[in-house]
Order: C-alpha cells, then structure tokens, then sequence
C-alpha cells in the first residue's frame, strides 16, 4: 500500500528535516563545532598578528588553510566516493579536534610561534579536503532526497548562527583570558559532532553504493559533469560569484575605512548585517520545497544587482542597509546551487562532484582576492565593488541563457496584473521542414488531384 501523502504544512515546514534523528544529533554536533571554528578563525588571525605584527602574515596563514582544497580537492573527492562516510567523518572531525588542541597547548604553555599557526592551519585545510564533501554527501544519506534542500539550508543557517556567536565569544575570552583559551574550545567542541556521529543509527541512513576503487576515477569524475549542463554551468556560477563577488574581507574594509570613516566599529556592524542577511536567506531557503534553476539565476542577478547598487551608495546608512539583502540573495545563490548539484548527481559520484564544487567556491576566494584587492586599492573601493557586482550579474545572466537553451526555453516578456513578467517558457515544437524533392512530388500530385475532380464537370459542360 503506498505511503500516506505527507500533509502541505510538514513538506513547507522549515525545520522539519530536523524531524529525522540522525540529521538532528549532526545538526546539534555541527552548532557547537562551528562556533568554535569561528572562535579558532578571529584568535589564529589575532595571534598571527601579535606574533608578527604584519597582515602579510595573516594572509599566508588563510591562504595556507585554503591551499589544500585547491591543490587536491579533487582527489578528496575521489576518496569520499570510495569511503564510507560516518567513519570517515569521524576521523576528519577528531584530526581537527587534535589541532585545535594542540595549538591551544603551544599558546597557553607560552611556546608559540608564527611556524606553529602555519602548520595548524595547513592541517586543518588538508582535514577539509575530505571533511567538505564527505559532510555534503552524507546529508543526503541521513534525510533523504526529499529533505535534501531544507537540510542544506539549515546547514547553511547553522553555520550562519555560529558566525555571528563564534567572534563574539572569541572576543571575550582574547581580552579576557587569551588566545589559547579558544584553541582550547575550538578543540574540545569536536566532542560534540563525534558524539552525534557514533550515537546515529545506522540502519536509518539511506544506503548508498559506494564506487569501487579503480583507475581513472577522477577524470571520470570531471567527465561526468563535462557531460551535464545542469552539473557544469550551476558550478561554473558558483565559481564566478566566489571569485569576483564573495570579497567581502576586502571590500567592507576599505568602505569603513577610506570611504566612510567609521573604524573598526563600522567594519564591525557591516560584517553583522552580512551575517544576518545570510542566516536569513538560508532560513528563507530552507522554507523552500524545491531547488530551481530558476531561483537561482534569478538570486544571482539580483545578488550582483545589489552589489552595484551598494558600491555607489552615497551615504553611510543606505550602504549598511543594502548588506543585509547582499547577504540574503548571496546565501540563497550558495544554498541552492549546492542542492541542485547534490540532487541531480549520481549518489555513486556525489563525493567527487561535491569535491568539485567546493573546490571552485572556496578555492576561488583566494585566487580572485588579491585581483580585487588591487584593483580596490588603485580606483578605489566603489570601483572594485561594482566591478564583481558587474561580473557576478553578467555571469548569471550568460549561464541563465545557457541553461535555458539547453533545456529548450526561450525568454517571455509581458505583463501580469499591471506588472512586469520575464520567465522562460518551452519553446513551441517547429514542424520538421520536408526536403525540396518531396515537397515538389506533393505539389505535382495535388495539382494532378485538382484536376482529375475538375476535368467530369468540364466535360459535363460541354455536352
């Protein structure tokens, strides 16, 4: 007998892939581990700079923990295929924890220096190059394809939440009691999602086929999404917002400070607003039954609209109030694109497309960086501003076309109730033209026909 239709009100429901035990024993591990990570973010950097006194150092230490997704991100991907995901979650989670332990032991000890931070923050990037798509993959096993979205979206809301507690705490406890103390939390946080990791039922998990080891996986890998434009172009999206519009860091910094004049404080406030907009768009997206294509070339336009629109703000005011809806649609365009990817991919293949997506979202941020932040630099923070505004929204445009090409729709403009409407819609079958030979035989034989029927009534006529 088939299963009940579940009730409108519970597909809608925002939390309900949290209805799910497993999902909800990672979800509660996952807040507390993310809150220390972003404790362990805002006390490495602060102790980078203490060391060294130089931003430079700062920047290696962020570009040394991104450089192990860049490098070989793929070939974690390859690995998450072949592994099963729990025990490799587990091992990944516990690496991290022994950093974070670690270097909270070197800094409360007094031992500390620049080369040690640089190490940690190496293993960690090497930890996240299978933790990444290993955590992404298994979301599907323990909600199923049919809460897929609204889990990744409350990940997305999760990590949001921790973003806004983690540096807020870290503050804290740096003035109040040091560094180290954070190292200490970050460390002991993974407790946390190892718990909920070996308290889930594993007859509950979806079963996945696991890829066989074997020769040529990753070129298999990267074949395979050469081979589905709903795969390559929602990456290829990705990877142009992450690159050109997601420089935050550089360009809220350079608006507190040279256009603004607000200080720290102001840098402060708009980094909260960000986090907001974000926690807000994930919360709106997992709201949401559906991932569509639609959705989301429409928040990418819109997403590099705003930026546009923020870097010529005249005013203090105006320029905070547009970071919140930066941060809705730039929330949105990650959320669902990581869900159409997960959805439309070969669970056998989904560690090593996974791999491939974070790869270009997270390794492009430090390959576009340092373009953006010298183009800010030489015109100025509105003309680096506008231009990954520019770049992300004429991307989204160019791919939406693509997509919708490819999927045979074309573009409608009209009018709806006194309003405005463009969307795309199938394109009408065109009848199949027939080759001049035979279209000059069909001719003849309806002439011949005419005049067969024509020639008894002349006849008729005549006598």
């Amino acid at each position: 007998m088939a299963a009940p239709a579940e009730p409108k009100s519970t597909r809608t429901s925002m939390f309900r892939s949290l209805r799910v035990r497993n999902y909800r024993l990672f979800f509660v591990g996952q807040v507390v581990s993310n809150t220390g990570t972003w404790m362990q973010r805002i006390a490495q950097d602060w102790l980078v700079l203490s060391l060294t006194g130089s931003s430079t150092a700062v920047g290696i230490t962020t570009a040394l923990q991104f450089l192990p997704m860049l490098l070989f991100g793929l070939y974690g991907g390859v690995l998450v295929d072949r592994l099963p995901k729990r025990p490799t979650l587990l091992v990944t989670q516990a690496s991290m924890a022994v950093t974070g332990l670690a270097l909270a032991a070197l800094t409360l000890s007094g031992h500390v220096q620049v080369w040690h931070v640089y190490v940690a923050a190496f293993a960690v990037g090497l930890a996240t190059v299978v933790d990444n798509p290993a955590r992404q993959s298994f979301v599907s096993e323990m909600v199923g394809k049919d809460q897929l979205q609204n889990a990744v979206s409350l990940n997305s809301a999760n990590f949001q939440s921790a973003r806004l507690i983690g540096p807020a705490l870290a503050g804290v406890l740096i003035t109040g009691v040091g560094t180290g103390w954070a190292f200490l939390f970050n460390g002991l946080s993974f407790v946390a999602p190892i718990a909920g990791l070996l308290l889930m039922r594993a007859r509950e998990l979806h079963v996945v086929e696991r890829a066989p080891r074997g020769k040529g996986q990753l070129r298999e890998g990267l074949r395979y999404v050469a081979g589905r434009p709903d795969l390559l172009w929602p990456i290829v999206l990705v990877g142009f917002i992450g690159t050109f519009g997601f420089n935050f860091p550089v360009w809220l910094s350079a608006y507190a400070d040279d256009v603004f004049h607000v200080g720290a404080g102001g840098y402060s406030l708009f980094n909260t607003l960000m986090a907001v907009g974000s926690l807000v768009g994930a919360l709106l997206a997992a709201r949401r039954g559906t991932a569509r294509q639609r959705v989301l070339i429409a928040s990418a336009v819109a997403f590099g609209t705003l930026e546009i629109a923020a870097a010529l703000a005249p005013s203090y005011w105006l320029f905070a109030l547009l970071i919140t809806p930066i941060g809705i649609f730039g929330l949105t365009v990650n959320v669902t694109a990581n869900t159409t990817v997960q959805m439309s991919t070969d669970p056998a293949m989904r560690g090593r497309v996974m791999s491939l997506f974070m790869m270009v979202f997270m390794g492009g941020t430090p390959l576009g960086a340092p373009v953006v932040g010298w183009i800010t630099d030489t015109y100025g923070p509105r003309i680096g501003f506008a231009l990954g505004g520019v770049i992300s929204a004429v991307a989204a445009v160019t791919i939406g076309l693509i997509l919708a090409r490819a999927g045979g729709l074309r573009l409608t403009a009209g009018w709806n109730h006194g309003h405005p409407r463009v969307r795309f819609v199938p394109k009408e079958p065109k009848e199949p033209k027939e080759p001049k030979e035979r279209k000059a035989r069909n001719e003849r034989k309806e002439q011949e026909e005419r005049e067969e029927r024509e020639t008894p009534a002349t006849v008729s006529s005549a006598a």
